[in-house]
């Protein structure tokens, strides 16, 4: 045997040794594929924008399953152990709320917003279920706490429950770290209540800022405005709020109506009136999808 020829018995256990090697690299590449994302730190979750939440990542030695704060609610992801491919992507950042819906053939959307109440909530879920119609109610945090079997209902008749933050406050006049508590919160009541968090929110007041375009994105939610205003909130009079509607009806419109906040028997009354005419003119009732 020559110097520079190696026993066959040995050549074998290189052979075995470097097949092993090889499946162990195979195993480490795999695991980090469906690990730790790239540039996230070994403990805690990224945010959405793929590195730690500033000031919202588990203290050293917290229980992983520690409760988040309202204001980190949906900046960590719950998706966020789970591969890229499989998490939900959020919306972009809006630069102003939708006004009205596209596409949607003859038909118009009708939400109501400040709830639930149960004084009005009730009767207003009875008319659309009368008609076999579907609306958007964009409820505030504290009412829903107060009322979480009224949203239950609204769920269970195929209706759209939206954000309208915790409390009804002016967002403009708030520092970031309140629009975030007012939409975070809200979006956490409502999944406890329903099991899924809102994708739609609109502000309060109809007064929009930078921020909370941004935050509103961050929380997986796109801002819905509205076409046609009844100024119902003025109690304006049946008569008025019913005509308001009915002139103002279009294809894609969105009508804006309250159910809470102050006397809405008026906004009761006339839903009551405009929704069968609106359906005997050719109009569908429906919620936008996403």
């Amino acid at each position: 045997m020559k110097k520079d020829q190696m026993p066959t018995g040995r050549r074998a256990v290189l052979r075995i040794a470097a097949a092993l090697g090889a499946t162990a690299t195979v195993g480490v590449l795999a695991a980090d594929r469906f690990g730790t994302p790239p540039g996230a730190p070994p403990s805690g979750r990224p945010d959405v924008a793929g590195g730690p939440a500033p000031g919202h990542g588990p203290a050293a030695g917290a229980p992983a399953n520690t409760r988040l704060k309202p204001s980190a609610y949906r900046l960590q992801p719950m998706t966020a152990d789970a591969p890229p491919a499989f998490r939900k992507a959020l919306p972009p950042v809006r630069q102003r709320p939708f006004l009205k819906m596209s596409g949607v053939g003859r038909s118009m959307v009708l939400t109501f917003d400040d709830g639930p109440d149960p004084r009005y909530t009730p009767e207003i879920l009875a008319t659309l279920r009368r008609y076999g119609c579907r609306a958007m109610f964009f409820v505030c945090g504290e009412k829903v706490a107060e009322n979480q079997d009224l949203v239950r209902e609204m769920a269970a008749d195929g209706h759209v429950v939206g954000n309208h933050s915790w409390s009804h406050p002016l967002i403009p006049k708030l520092r970031p770290s309140r629009i975030r508590d007012e939409l975070g919160s809200t979006s956490e009541l409502v999944e406890k209540v329903l099991g899924s968090a809102p994708l739609w929110y609109r502000a309060p007041f109809g007064a929009w800022n930078r921020h909370s375009f941004e935050i509103g994105a961050e929380l997986g939610m796109e801002p819905l405005a509205w076409t046609v205003d009844t100024l119902d909130w003025k109690e304006p009079g049946t008569d008025s709020i019913v005509r308001r509607v009915l002139d103002g009806a279009a294809p894609g419109v969105v009508v804006l109506s309250h159910d809470a906040g102050g006397n809405r028997s008026q906004s009761v009354a006339a839903l009551r009136r405009y929704l069968p005419e609106l359906l005997d003119a050719g109009y569908s009732i429906t919620v936008p999808r996403r």
